[in-house]
């Protein structure tokens, strides 16, 4: 949820993401997000009416900073076939603070209350669909898409992420899969 805006708003929800990454899910109170943030309990329920309110926000906040990512970068490439494979290879590799807010999301919204992961489930259906329309073969594509997510859960979890060298390694690999097989 990084933002050059420092909006109470945006503050309070960055607090929360700091809250998830830092303490763990089960931490993740007004109270705590309040003094995390420098704010009152009041003004925080001015913003966010409830826990759920706040995290639904957080999902959103989430998926319009790494959905507009994803988007700056498949526009700018001026190579229109895998565009939008790249640009999603390259936001996962390349925007790390972006990707540990969207954990913190996706952790909050799957504990406390799946449903909402509806707007995340969205956002991920747009991008296969974006992708699945870009110009390269649906399997490769696909296959790429699944392989970025992949990584991250890897970093995000610990769960023997690549060393530097073969990180890098991958992130070329799957940038030249989205340059074949175009249909």
């Amino acid at each position: 949820m990084t933002s050059s805006n420092n909006s109470k708003p945006d503050l309070i929800l960055k607090a929360a993401s700091t809250i998830v990454q830092r303490d763990g899910m089960a931490q993740l109170t007004l109270e705590a997000v309040a003094r995390e943030a420098g704010v009152s309990k009041g003004g925080l329920l001015y913003h966010f009416a409830s826990k759920d309110a706040l995290i639904k926000a957080m999902v959103d906040k989430s998926n319009e900073v790494y959905g507009d990512a994803v988007r700056r970068q498949a526009l700018a490439d001026p190579n229109t076939s895998g565009a939008w494979s790249r640009a999603y290879v390259e936001t996962a590799f390349e925007c790390p603070e972006e990707g540990m807010d969207q954990s913190s999301a996706l952790f909050a919204a799957a504990f406390a209350n799946p449903q909402l992961l509806e707007g995340m489930r969205e956002q991920f259906e747009q991008w296969q669909h974006q992708i699945a329309n870009d110009g390269n073969d649906l399997v490769l594509a696909t296959i790429t898409r699944l392989a970025a997510d992949g990584l991250w859960f890897a970093e995000i979890f610990g769960l023997a992420p690549p060393d530097a060298e073969l990180r890098d390694k991958v992130y070329r690999q799957l940038l030249a899969f989205t340059e074949r097989g175009r249909t």
